[in-house]
């Protein structure tokens, strides 16, 4: 793959407002300048969101639905206005802000999760989708937001945090909405009111085809023997997913006595770390 290229070097240097054809024609020759092939999926998403309309995009994970976010952002900048990013997961939003920082450049994201704000006042924003919510119960219509993008949308029937996704889309009637999630039941209901609540079309873009394949198997050996018997038929990266932050911190530290590198590996490392200090085994908890 090519080094990737900022897509604010494909924006007028004039600051003039990019029509929404040259926007998506742009972001197409983007993309292959950095030696991506998008699927056709994701062209078709982008081709709507260019247009206009909200975009449901219904696909399974790994099928690069952050490249779809980042076309939404992109128009966005090039027309002058402001969009947001939205994930359940301060750790995804923190992702998300420094991926969209190397694609964009930094003077033109900020962050803001409730626990931090950097930038705040940038053309794009990562937030979590609390932070998004009470923004729009405060501004509501007034909220100077043209595009917004929910990440994991099927939290919207969260009984508990369902809310966050929900008082958005109620608040909000001059924003376009990108909604992506891979474990979306029927949207039909959700469809037709935001048509309605936005006089804005809904497109629904769907695709059943699996970039990354699923391999599935049971064990009952212990997650230990599992991971190192995974990381020995080069497995690897690992995801391991818990249900509780406790257990998660846990786990965490039990993995901590794998030895994972031979000596020669391990030296390399240290130097490589020299004068880093860290302050937890496993990373930071909070």
């Amino acid at each position: 793959m090519a080094t990737p290229k900022k897509l604010t070097e494909y924006l007028p240097t004039d600051g003039t407002v990019m029509s929404s054809d040259s926007v998506f024609e742009t972001y197409l020759e983007w993309a292959l300048d950095c030696g991506i092939e998008l699927y056709p999926h994701q062209e078709e998403a982008v081709f709507e969101l260019c247009a206009g309309h909200h975009v449901i995009l219904r696909t399974p994970t790994g099928s690069g639905k952050s490249l779809v976010a980042v076309g939404m952002h992109y128009h966005a900048l090039a027309q002058g206005e402001v969009s947001v990013y939205t994930s359940p997961i301060k750790a995804l939003v923190s992702e998300k802000f420094f991926s969209l920082c190397n694609t964009f450049g930094a003077e033109n994201v900020g962050m803001m999760t409730g626990d931090a704000a950097i930038n705040r006042d940038a053309k794009i924003l990562c937030c979590t989708a609390e932070v998004l919510a009470n923004m729009s119960l405060r501004q509501g219509s007034e909220l100077p937001i043209a595009h917004v993008v929910m990440d994991e949308f099927h939290y919207y029937a969260d009984r508990d945090r369902g809310m966050a996704w929900q008082v958005p889309l109620l608040t909000l009637p001059n924003t376009a909405f990108r909604l992506m999630s891979a474990a979306l039941g029927d949207t039909a209901a959700i469809e037709t009111d935001l048509a309605k609540l936005t006089s804005r079309n809904v497109t629904v873009v769907r695709s059943n085809e699996r970039p990354v394949p699923l391999h599935f198997s049971y064990e009952v050996a212990g997650l230990q023997d599992v991971v190192v018997s995974l990381l020995a038929r080069n497995k690897a990266p690992l995801y391991i997913v818990n249900f509780s932050q406790r257990e998660a911190a846990e786990v965490a530290q039990s993995l901590t006595s794998i030895n994972l590198a031979d000596k020669e590996k391990k030296k390399a490392i240290q130097s490589e770390l020299k004068g880093f200090r860290f302050y937890s085994p496993y990373g930071i908890t909070a």
